[in-house]
C-alpha cells in the first residue's frame, strides 16, 4: 500500500506543478499588463514563480500576516497562486477600506467550499453584492435578528445558562476539576439549537448522535483553512486532488439531512401557527417567508437551508469561542477574574442565576467581553472581500477584482491603538466608549459596514449572560500544580480560531 502511495504521490505532484506552471504562464501575463495600468500597487515581499507569496502564509495566516505587516506596513500586496491580494492590518486603514470604500468592497470572492456548503453561496456571509444578498440581509435583519426578536429570546439564554451551571456542578470530578470547553460547546449549541430550529439537541445522546461537534469543526476548517486550490481557480481539480472535495461532500450531506429533518418536523407538527409571533423559531420565520406568494424575491428551499447554516454554525461557533478563550484569559488573571466576580455578585445578590435584567448593571465584566473580542476575535481575519472597482487606500491603488483581506487580530494588538497591546487588561474599556459594533475600528471583531455580522446583538447577549454565570456560580482556579505558563494556547485556524486543547480547570460552586 505505501508503495501505491508513493508511486501515486511520484507521478502526480509534477503533473500538478507542470499544469500549474502551464497556467501561471498565461496568468501572469494578463496580471503584469492590468498591475502597470491600474497606477502603484502596495509594497509587497518577494514572490515565488507560480505559487507566489502562497508559501508565506504558514500555517496560521493571520500571524505571518501580522509578522509581514510589521515590516510591509499596514497596507500590502500579496500574490496568493492566480488571485491578487491586499491585506489590511490597521484601525485607519480598516476605516478607509471598510466605511470610505464600503460599497466598492462589499461583494465575495468565489470561494470553493462556500459553494458546496452553502447551496452555491445564496447564505448572507457569501453571496456575492446583488439584489438577492441585500434581501436576505434584510430578513435577517428585520425578521430573525431585530433587537425586539434577540429579546424575545431571553427566557432561552437564561434557562440555558441555569442548564449549564447545574451542569458543571454535575460534572465535577473527584479533584473539582471539569472541562470547562465541553460545558461551553454544549451551552452555545442549546442556545442556537432552540433559537433556530426550535428543539434542544443536548438531551438524550442527541448532540453526539447528529455529530455536532465534528460537524462544526470540518465546517470551520473547510471555509477557512486557506486551501490552495482556492488560489488557483482555473484549476478546480486541485479541489479533488487534495481531498477538500470528497470531505465537503461529506459535511454537506450531513447537514442537509439534518436541515432536511429539521423542515420535514416544522412541516408536519404545523407547531408555527399556535407560537406567539416573537417566540417563533428562525425555521418558523424563514418558511413563513419561502411560503409567502407576495414576498419581495422568491426563496426557494435550498435558500433557506443556507441561511439557516450561516445561522446555527457560525453563532454556535463565535459564541463557543469567545467564551472559551474568555474563560482562559480570566482564569490566568486572577486580579480580573476577582474583580468581576465582585461586580457580578454584588449585582446578582443572593439569587442563584443571572438574568438578562442584571446585565446593563455590570459594566467592569462588559469591558472584559470587549476585552476579549480585541485580544481573540472569532474570526482573526475576517471573511474576505473583493473589490468591485479600482479604489485608492492609503495612497495605493487596489485594482478591481482584488481580494482584501482584513487581519482584526493584527488591529487588536496594534500599538498604534492600544497601550500593552498583548496584556489582558479589560480596564482600557473602563470611561471608553470604544465598542465592538462597527463604528470603533480599533475593535471590529464582527466586522463593519455593508458586510458586518448582523448577529452582532444575539452574540454579545449571548456571551454576556453566560460569562457573568461563570462568574457569579463559581470560584475558579487552574488544577494543582499546573500555571498559567503550562496552558496549551495552541490556536486552530480556521474561518474562526479556537483552542486545540480542552481548558481544564478547577471549579467550586459558590452555592454550595
Amino acid at each position: 500500500m505505501d508503495l501505491i502511495k508513493n508511486c501515486l504521490h511520484f507521478i502526480l505532484v509534477p503533473s500538478i506543478l507542470l499544469t500549474i506552471l502551464l497556467y501561471s504562464k498565461k496568468f501572469s501575463n494578463k496580471l503584469n499588463i492590468k498591475s502597470s495600468q491600474n497606477g502603484k500597487l502596495p509594497p509587497s515581499p518577494l514572490k515565488l514563480p507560480i505559487i507566489g507569496n502562497l508559501h508565506q502564509l504558514g500555517k496560521l495566516p493571520h500571524l505571518s500576516l501580522y509578522s509581514l505587516a510589521k515590516k510591509l506596513g499596514p497596507v500590502f500586496y500579496l500574490q496568493l497562486g492566480e488571485i491578487p491580494t491586499v491585506v489590511i492590518s490597521s484601525a485607519t486603514m480598516a476605516k478607509e477600506a471598510m466605511k470610505t470604500h464600503d460599497l466598492a468592497i462589499s461583494s465575495r470572492p468565489h470561494i470553493y467550499s462556500a459553494k458546496y456548503l452553502f447551496y452555491n453561496c445564496t447564505n448572507v456571509v457569501f453571496s456575492p453584492y446583488g439584489a438577492y444578498w441585500r434581501y436576505i440581509r434584510k430578513i435577517c435583519i428585520l425578521e430573525l435578528l431585530s433587537t425586539k426578536r434577540v429579546q424575545s429570546y431571553g427566557f432561552v439564554r437564561e434557562q440555558e445558562v441555569a442548564r449549564m451551571a447545574r451542569r458543571i456542578e454535575q460534572s465535577c470530578s473527584d479533584d473539582g476539576t471539569i472541562n470547562l470547553t465541553k460545558m461551553l460547546a454544549l451551552y452555545a449549541n442549546d442556545v442556537l439549537c432552540r433559537v433556530v430550529f426550535g428543539k434542544d439537541f443536548s438531551e438524550g445522546g442527541e448532540y453526539d448522535r447528529h455529530g455536532f461537534q465534528n460537524m462544526l469543526e470540518e465546517y470551520q476548517e473547510l471555509l477557512g483553512g486557506f486551501s490552495v486550490g482556492d488560489f488557483f481557480p482555473s484549476m478546480e481539480f486541485l479541489h479533488t486532488v487534495t481531498g477538500t472535495k470528497s470531505r465537503l461532500l461529506h459535511t454537506f450531506k450531513r447537514f442537509d439531512r439534518f436541515f432536511d429533518d429539521v423542515i420535514e418536523d416544522h412541516r408536519n407538527n404545523s407547531h408555527s401557527t399556535t407560537k406567539d409571533e416573537h417566540h417563533k423559531d428562525f425555521v418558523d420565520v424563514l418558511l413563513e417567508i419561502q411560503q409567502n406568494q407576495d414576498a419581495e424575491m422568491p426563496l426557494t428551499m435550498d435558500n433557506v437551508k443556507a441561511i439557516l447554516l450561516d445561522m446555527f454554525a457560525a453563532g454556535t461557533d463565535t459564541t463557543f469561542i469567545a467564551l472559551d478563550w474568555g474563560m482562559t484569559e480570566i482564569v490566568t488573571n486572577p486580579r480580573v477574574l476577582k474583580k468581576a466576580q465582585a461586580e457580578v455578585r454584588s449585582v446578582v445578590g443572593e439569587r442563584k442565576f443571572v438574568v438578562e435584567s442584571d446585565l446593563p448593571r455590570l459594566y467592569y465584566m462588559k469591558a472584559v467581553v470587549k476585552e476579549i473580542f480585541r485580544l481573540h476575535p472569532p474570526a482573526p481575519v475576517l471573511v474576505p472581500r473583493e473589490s468591485m472597482e479600482d479604489i485608492i487606500i492609503g495612497g495605493y491603488t487596489v485594482p478591481e477584482r482584488t481580494r482584501i483581506f482584513i487581519n482584526v487580530w493584527a488591529i487588536g494588538r496594534d500599538p498604534e491603538s492600544w497601550r500593552n497591546p498583548d496584556m489582558f487588561e479589560p480596564e482600557r474599556f473602563m470611561d471608553c466608549d470604544i465598542d465592538f459594533r462597527g463604528q470603533d475600528f480599533e475593535l471590529i471583531p464582527f466586522g463593519a459596514g455593508r458586510r458586518s455580522c448582523p448577529a452582532i446583538t444575539f452574540g454579545s447577549s449571548t456571551v454576556e449572560i453566560a460569562l457573568a454565570q461563570l462568574l457569579h456560580g463559581f470560584d475558579w482556579e487552574l488544577p494543582t500544580g499546573i500555571q498559567s505558563k503550562d496552558l496549551d494556547m495552541t490556536e486552530v485556524f480556521g474561518i474562526t480560531m479556537h483552542r486545540k486543547a480542552p481548558l481544564v480547570v478547577g471549579a467550586k460552586p459558590y452555592f454550595s
